[in-house]
């Protein structure tokens, strides 16, 4: 799965906040991801963030390309 910096995406399971939305500030092995609502910011690996994506809401890569 292609993830790149500035992505946003909706997880299956719920930050402690309510939100699903997250955004993404690093990859690599491990993510760093953001809170879109209380800004919390979370190490996950990337095996566990990409069995958990339920979809991709806004890609850095679609607005590059244009």
């Amino acid at each position: 799965m292609k993830l790149n910096v500035g992505d946003i995406v909706r997880l299956r399971k719920p930050h402690p906040c309510g939100n699903f939305k997250f955004k993404i500030m690093r990859t690599g092995m491990d993510f760093r991801i953001e809170c879109m609502q209380c800004g919390h910011q979370t190490w996950i690996t990337r095996v566990k963030l990409e069995r958990n994506i339920k979809n991709i809401l806004y890609s850095q890569e679609k607005t590059e390309d244009q």
